[in-house]
């Protein structure tokens, strides 16, 4: 198999017609004259299914059409009782044809009734027919019904049949997509099941909310013209169109190194991909049957579709979007259809959904109506996520199929903060995403309205919010929001956005900008924690089960002491003068601290050595995600100067519980009596050794739970710039004491979740918080 087009027959010289190959055409240009005769859709699909009995000499032609519930239904027969259509349905692996519909794989047989799937429907008569042939009809890779021919002579249907029912079952695909074959206004759940609601999962390249109309950057061209009587012609298409498309494939990847060298292996992947002689051969073969090049594009995408979204070979699944991406090309070099709509011709809050964007092509965008970006690759440090990210458009990326599931026009609710797009959203989704957004509008206005007023509790208790920050200009955010510094400086970001490690040299010049830009404010460097969902685009890493817990943030650096050494050296040398904090992320074992401790120590005694300029203070904290440490924790604070709980990670693994999966992403609370009793018992700690503690993930920039961290005894959060209002607004307009006394004895009950009653404790006692979404939809507020 090649890389993804599959194996292909020899080809037959393409003079030459055969008899079964004229007769499949004549049969499918009469299909098409049906599709646009003036008829009702059920009149058309009656004559249809007359029109493929007569012409394969089949006793019976029946079309069955998927229905909501995974219910099929038969639609139209020639054959079977006239009064079971309508009336006959089965569900998805019921019988042979919901078996068809759900394996999606034809079934041949002469001997029906003996085949282990078959399944007896009294009302239709079909008991005095042996022989069985059915096709799943497909539909943008999923069945949208079965087209099934029986005769009562045991025979089973020969190879040309088989094929010519594969070609009627494509083109019936296309006619089910455009609304010929079933009334929309009588069988409304038709078009539900064509476009259901859905929820699709990425990564959070920018956070922030969005509901709007999808525009798709490069929505597949549109085909017209299914059947030709001149495969030369046709062959002749195709052939100078694989010439355009390779052109433009070549030359896409020698403007790689215009910002998208380290994406070069892909590139190249891809071009081979587009040069691939069994693709070309595969689509010669389907203009053969009688179709046209475009046609033929279609027909081998849908099944190539079918075959590597139920492939268990990782490799060729990845690929088929490269191979989705070139065939939609390819029909617009068929087609001459323009590649998207124009980009200054968008609706008023824009989705814009992509494979991957130059940020050119972002920046074409009217930026008055552009909501949010949708990306099926993308990555934190990719260029047009960082201009998205100046524009404060939030990006969603790394959503698998997105192009495909999604059309053109689609409502969208896009939620980068939790890492989900919610599509065609049911109304309760997109009530909470209106309120959402309101309270964001709100936020963003609180923002300026208390960004000179201290973070004080209406007892008098004083807060420190920071930001997190990954990019230079982020730090824009804190004259705007009047956050006390950057709790959280993500440096791996900066070595993720380059195309090779960056030497010390580079590492200096970066932090000197920042700490020159932070002026007298506090700036806490995280050091390298890549691995896990962060890679950098000049390393192979190795293939791992769970990479979450693998190979990742210290365990790599103390692996590689020369990276390690390499960038605390440059984190000195730029705070020559200045107070240096520096925290280790996912440090499970005092060991391990000591370890780190042990190479900044070096390059400590370094730096004295040569007579360089040293900061004026050093402060040295650990990233609490690890629960090991806890059982070590009065050693490691002897050892630090701060703490800073990193929530994300630290519940995920309390828990047992990855965040990455939908199934149990939120089966957990963070206001759970475990991780809030976590919370006090740390801060007495803390408390007791005199170090400090902060909070710096997703639990830090929600209000309600930063309500619960405040009461527990926590006063520095770190949080990004969007939550920082709403953060300021709630913690002003609490008492921290007695809510201390409050979060305390929920804590000690054995509920699931103490969310519910904070809450209603939080509206009883006046606090500023915004409107709660409904349930289902956690943290959109």
């Amino acid at each position: 198999m090649s890389a993804g087009w599959g194996s292909s027959t020899t080809v037959p010289p393409a003079g030459r017609r055969t008899p079964e190959l004229s007769a499949s055409r004549r049969l499918l240009r009469r299909i098409m004259e049906l599709a646009a005769a003036p008829i009702q859709p059920q009149q058309r699909l009656d004559r249809i299914v007359s029109l493929i009995a007569a012409d394969m000499v089949a006793e019976v032609c029946s079309i069955y059409v998927r229905r909501s519930g995974n219910i099929l239904e038969l639609f139209a027969t020639q054959g079977l009782r006239r009064d079971a259509v309508h009336q006959t349905r089965m569900r998805l692996g019921e019988g042979l044809v919901g078996y068809i519909a759900q394996r999606c794989e034809l079934v041949n047989t002469n001997d029906a009734q003996h085949h282990p799937n078959f399944q007896y429907f009294p009302e239709t008569g079909e008991e005095i027919y042996r022989s069985f042939l059915g096709v799943p009809i497909l539909r943008g890779g999923e069945v949208a019904g079965v087209v099934v021919v029986q005769n009562t002579v045991a025979r089973s249907y020969a190879e040309d049949e088989v094929e010519a029912l594969e070609i009627i079952a494509a083109l019936l695909g296309e006619m089910l997509a455009s609304g010929g074959l079933v009334d929309p206004d009588i069988y409304s759940d038709f078009a539900e099941l064509a476009a259901p609601p859905r929820r699709l999962v990425g990564a959070a390249l920018v956070e922030g909310l969005a509901l709007g109309e999808a525009v798709l950057h490069h929505p597949p061209p549109q085909v017209t013209r299914f059947v030709s009587e001149n495969p030369e012609l046709e062959t002749a298409r195709l052939e100078r169109a694989m010439q355009a498309l390779r052109f433009d494939v070549d030359r896409l990847v020698a403007s790689a190194g215009l910002g998208l060298g380290e994406h070069g292996d892909v590139l190249e992947a891809y071009r081979m991909l587009s040069h691939d002689r069994s693709w070309f051969r595969r689509l010669h073969e389907a203009i053969l049957t009688g179709l046209t090049a475009e046609a033929a594009v279609k027909r081998v995408q849908e099944e190539t579709k079918v075959r590597l979204s139920q492939s268990s070979n990782t490799y060729l699944r990845e690929r088929l979007l490269d191979l989705e991406d070139l065939a939609n090309r390819l029909l617009g070099h068929l087609v001459g259809s323009p590649r998207g709509r124009p980009p200054d011709d968008l609706p008023e809050r824009a989705i814009v959904v992509a494979r991957t964007l130059s940020p050119a092509e972002l920046l074409d965008y009217d930026r008055d109506k552009l909501a949010g970006l949708v990306l099926e690759e993308g990555s934190h440090t990719a260029h047009a996520t960082i201009i998205a990210r100046a524009l404060e458009v939030p990006v969603l990326g790394g959503v698998e199929r997105a192009l495909a599931a999604v059309r053109d026009g689609d409502r969208l609710a896009l939620d980068a903060d939790h890492h989900q797009l919610f599509l065609r959203p049911s109304d309760d989704v997109e009530q909470a995403f209106q309120l959402a957004l309101a309270a964001r509008g709100e936020a963003r206005a609180r923002v300026y309205e208390l960004k000179d007023l201290p973070t004080v509790s209406r007892d008098g208790v004083p807060i420190a919010l920071e930001l997190n920050a990954a990019f230079l200009m982020d730090l824009s955010a804190l004259d705007t929001t009047g956050a006390d510094g950057i709790g959280l400086y993500r440096t791996e970001l900066a070595f993720m956005a380059r195309g090779s490690y960056p030497s010390v040299a580079e590492q200096i010049e970066i932090y000197a900008k920042i700490v020159d830009t932070l002026g007298p404010r506090s700036c806490t460097f995280r050091t390298l924690d890549v691995g896990s969902d962060k890679m950098l685009p000049y390393w192979r890493f190795p293939q791992e089960e769970n990479p979450a817990l693998g190979w990742r943030a210290i365990r790599l650096t103390l692996d590689q002491p020369q990276l390690l050494r390499q960038q605390l050296r440059a984190l000195l040398a730029a705070h020559a003068g200045r107070e240096l904090r520096v925290m280790f992320p996912m440090i499970a074992e005092v060991a391990e601290l000591d370890r780190a401790r042990a190479l900044l120590d070096l390059e400590i005694d370094r730096a004295q050595r040569r007579g360089a300029f040293l900061p004026d203070r050093i402060e040295v904290g650990a990233m609490l995600e690890v629960p090991a440490l806890l059982f070590q924790l009065d050693r490691a604070l002897e050892r630090l100067d701060f703490v800073s709980v990193g929530s994300n990670d630290l519940m995920q693994f309390l828990f047992a519980c990855d965040r990455g999966n939908p199934r149990v992403h939120d089966r957990y609370d963070v206001l759970s009596p475990p991780m809030l009793n976590l919370v006090h018992d740390l801060v007495e700690r803390c408390g007791r050794a005199g170090v400090r503690l902060s909070v710096c993930g997703e639990m830090a920039g929600r209000p309600l739970e930063a309500v619960a961290l405040v009461a527990l005894g926590v006063r520095e959060l770190s949080m990004t710039a969007t939550h920082m209002g709403l953060v300021k607004a709630v913690l002003r307009s609490i008492d921290v004491d007695a809510t201390r006394r409050f979060v305390l004895r929920q804590a000690a009950s054995p509920v699931h979740s103490v969310r519910d009653s904070l809450h209603m404790y939080a509206r009883d006692h006046g606090f500023d918080l915004p409107p709660a979404p409904p349930p289902g939809l956690p943290g959109l507020s």
